[in-house]
């Protein structure tokens, strides 16, 4: 059954709602995954709503150009992406409020590392 969700940036600049069921946190092996450290909730397109912050929403791309992740232009935190798939978003768990990452069931490790394109 899909939980209700509340989250932002560290600012509050950013803010956005998700409705999931969210019992299995991504870790990703990716140079930009490594050194942000996020656990992320993989989630529909349709799951995602923004409420504030269009304006606020900063875009970085990089080695193929396929996902595309969203920080807060004012306090730098990455709050989530759109999937290199072009199927679904996934979300920093780290932003959600009331969210407790020692209550997923299993953190799943994706090797991002292996798509780039850039050896």
């Amino acid at each position: 059954m899909p939980k209700h969700y509340e989250g932002s940036c560290h600012c509050g600049a950013v803010q956005f709602r998700l409705e999931a069921d969210i019992k299995v946190g991504v870790v990703c092996d990716c140079s930009i995954c490594i050194r942000k450290s996020a656990i992320m909730a993989l989630i529909d397109n349709d799951s995602f709503s923004l409420v504030t912050g269009q304006d606020a929403l900063s875009v970085y791309q990089f080695n193929s150009f396929q996902a595309i992740h969203y920080f807060c232009s004012h306090c730098g935190i990455y709050t989530h992406h759109k999937r290199r798939s072009g199927e679904g978003l996934a979300v920093n768990t780290g932003c959600l409020t009331s969210f407790d990452k020692t209550q997923l069931a299993e953190i799943a490790h994706f090797s991002g590392a292996s798509l780039s394109v850039v050896k």
